[in-house]
């Protein structure tokens, strides 16, 4: 007997043995573990497709965020321009208002002051007329001794106002 070579009869039943074992396999493993494969196959694809979804997705969710984003920017670019230019518009109005306001006050201010001075003018005026009253009298009457003289005088300035001017 070599150690290399099998004797015909060992053949034989190795030959039986390995045709039982392989059409018991044959006709109970096989089909469950190609069964079990091709589910694991439907799987793996099953999977493959819902990760293909799931990225479709993810993909359409992005843009569709990255369009929400540009429109809510282009959103707040009008909102803060709208803004400025209500700003802007009430910084005007509220300019005018102030400027009307103090227009009013210094045209109130200056009547007031025409008026203090038109009240100055006829105060000093009065005093002045006073003051002349009071020196055409001590005048007259050093000059005009006797009652008669200052009668006389009276009369000729009455008829002087009196009299039309030509």
């Amino acid at each position: 007997m070599s150690l290399l070579l099998p004797e015909a009869g060992l053949l034989f039943w190795m030959l039986l043995s390995f045709g039982i074992v392989f059409a018991l396999l044959a006709k109970y493993g096989f089909p469950v573990i190609i069964k079990m494969v091709e589910d694991r196959k439907l799987y793996i694809n099953q999977s493959i497709q819902v990760a293909k979804d799931a990225h479709e997705q993810l993909s359409k969710l992005k843009s569709e965020s990255e369009l929400i984003i540009a429109t809510a920017n282009k959103e707040q670019g009008r909102i803060l321009k709208e803004t400025m230019l209500e700003r802007d518009k009430i910084i005007y109005e509220a300019r005018k208002q102030a400027e009307a306001v103090a227009q009013k006050e210094l045209d109130n201010v200056k009547a007031q002051i025409l008026l203090e001075k038109e009240e100055a003018i006829r105060d000093i005026r009065r005093q002045v007329a006073v003051l002349s009253v009071d020196i055409a009298e001590k005048v007259i009457r050093k000059t005009m001794k006797t009652e008669k003289e200052q009668m006389e005088m009276i009369d000729r300035m009455l008829d002087e106002v009196l009299s039309p001017k030509s």
